[in-house]
């Protein structure tokens, strides 16, 4: 299934509360269950005005769909195309 980043235009995110945090998540999870097991949350990721979610979802659309249901932004959804990971181009051990 594709891979989306979300990015959220929060502002405060990274001095927002526990119970702040809680309750997004709760409105997210509700969200996600009310539309169906066609879009996942993996992670999400937060800076000081921002938050970026990682989800597995069909298309954009269904991620956009979860953010308005969920009263969320979804400033910018960007489909990942590779992934990278530093691993793959290390030097075997000798």
């Amino acid at each position: 299934m594709p891979q989306f980043v979300i990015e959220r235009e929060i502002l405060g995110a990274g001095s927002l509360t526990e119970a702040q945090i809680r309750e997004v998540s709760l409105r997210s999870l509700q969200s996600l269950k009310d539309i169906g097991p066609q879009i996942q949350w993996l992670h999400s990721y937060v800076t000081e005005d921002k938050v970026y979610c990682v989800y597995l979802a069909p298309d954009e659309e269904t991620v956009r769909e979860h953010a308005r249901r969920a009263n969320i932004p979804a400033n910018r959804v960007s489909a990942v195309r590779r992934l990278i990971d530093p691993k793959k181009f290390s030097e075997p051990s000798l």
